[in-house]
């Protein structure tokens, strides 16, 4: 399947169809059906698996964000292709599991072709792109201190998934509001976790000299 999909609803059937050919889909199996070049559609997915039930598992949300962070250093310095390494492409989800879940996730994705689609795409383009890849990199280093807080990760995951989007269908109205979003949820970490772990530990710290 060498055609990229330029729809959620796209890559959503092409991860049914994944998930319905394989026993155990492997992010190896994703990545050659979509395509090394398919870098939207491989932001996407990690990203609304982060956002699913699944990103609610301890660990998950970090080990996402690891595999996305290898998909936006590439993006970056203008990787044509898109390597991972054996760990990360080896790793497998069951495949039925993988086919119901796109399939459960049909009707949004309907949606979110109705609303997103191909605009302002001046703000799509390489350079916007290796620009969005830092911001992605840096929402993916904000990933591990958020799942301190319960459902926080949520928010870097749907920056990066609108980031996917907007690549996927070249929709520079999208792009904006991903870096507007990336700036929302450097905040929350800023606010919520670095000033509470500062705050905790100097209470902490009062409560021992008295």
């Amino acid at each position: 399947m060498a055609d990229t999909p330029k729809t959620v609803c796209g890559i959503l059937d092409r991860l049914t169809d994944i998930g319905d050919r394989n026993d155990r889909a492997t992010i190896g199996d994703i990545v050659e059906s979509f395509g090394s070049r398919s870098y939207g559609p491989m932001l996407l997915v990690p990203a609304l698996i982060g956002i699913s039930p699944v990103g609610g598992i301890p660990g998950v949300p970090s080990f996402l964000a690891l595999t996305l962070l290898l998909i936006a250093v590439q993006m970056v310095f203008g990787k044509d292709h898109l390597w991972l390494p054996g760990i990360l492409k080896d790793r497998s989800v069951d495949g039925e599991k993988l086919a119901n879940a796109a399939e459960d996730m049909e009707g949004v994705g309907t949606f979110m072709d109705k609303i997103f689609y191909g605009r302002l795409e001046m703000f799509t383009g390489p350079t916007a792109g290796r620009i969005a890849a830092g911001v992605i990199a840096l929402m993916c280093l904000a990933v591990p201190p958020l799942e301190l807080l319960p459902f926080a990760v949520v928010l870097p995951m749907g920056v990066i998934a609108a980031f996917g989007i907007a690549l996927t269908v070249r929709d520079g109205l999208l792009m904006l509001i991903g870096f507007l979003g990336s700036g929302a949820a450097l905040f929350v970490l800023i606010t919520k976790v670095l000033f509470g772990m500062l705050m905790g530990g100097s209470s902490g710290g009062s409560g021992g000299m008295f």
